[in-house]
C-alpha cells in the first residue's frame, strides 16, 4: 500500500520450496488452454489482480498434500493482491519462468503465529482453487505491525 512505499522492512525471510496443489495446477493448464474464467471464485478463475490471494494458517502440523484444497488451519484469512500483482515479465528474458504474488496484512489482520501459507485464485474463503501451500513458520504477526508476504513461484 502506498503507506509502505518507501520503507525499508524490518525482516526479510527467505525459503524455498512448496508444493503445488493438483486443483491450482489444473486451474494453470485449463486457463493455457483456454478454459479459465475471469468470474470471481470459480474453480477456473485466473490468477490475476482482480482475483489473486494470498491466505495464511496458523497450522503447523498437518504436512502439505498436493491434494489439499485449502489451508489446514482453524483461522485462514486470505487477502487480496497488492496493486501491480501478481507480476510476470512476459517472453524470452530472465524471469519469464516466474509469477510473484505479493498481500499485505495490515495491523488488524492475521494476528496470530504464521505456520502455513498458500496462493489462491479467489480472496473469499472457500471459494476458487489453491495454487500451492507451505508449511513454515514464518513468525507471529501482532497488532503493533504489518507484514507484506511476497511470494515468487519459479518454474525449472
Amino acid at each position: 500500500p502506498a503507506e509502505c512505499a518507501g520503507v525499508t522492512p524490518d525482516e526479510v525471510v527467505e525459503h524455498d520450496g512448496n508444493l503445488l496443489m493438483y486443483g491450482g495446477v489444473s486451474c494453470l493448464w485449463q486457463s493455457l488452454t483456454g478454459n479459465g474464467t475471469a468470474s470471481a471464485g470459480q474453480t477456473l478463475t485466473y490468477f490475476n489482480n482482480a482475483n489473486a490471494a494470498i491466505g495464511v494458517g496458523e497450522n503447523s502440523g498437518t504436512a502439505a498434500a498436493d491434494t489439499q484444497t485449502n489451508l489446514q488451519g482453524a483461522t485462514i484469512p486470505r487477502k487480496a493482491m497488492d496493486a501491480t500483482y501478481p507480476l510476470h515479465s512476459d517472453g524470452v528474458v530472465v524471469g519469464a519462468a516466474s509469477c510473484a504474488f505479493k498481500s499485505t496484512f495490515s495491523t488488524s489482520q492475521a494476528n496470530f503465529a504464521w505456520n502455513e501459507w498458500g496462493v489462491f485464485n479467489s480472496a473469499t474463503a472457500a471459494t476458487g482453487r489453491m495454487l500451492n501451500r507451505k508449511v513454515e513458520s514464518l513468525g507471529t504477526k501482532t497488532s503493533a505491525s504489518t507484514w507484506a508476504l511476497t511470494v515468487t513461484l519459479t518454474l525449472a
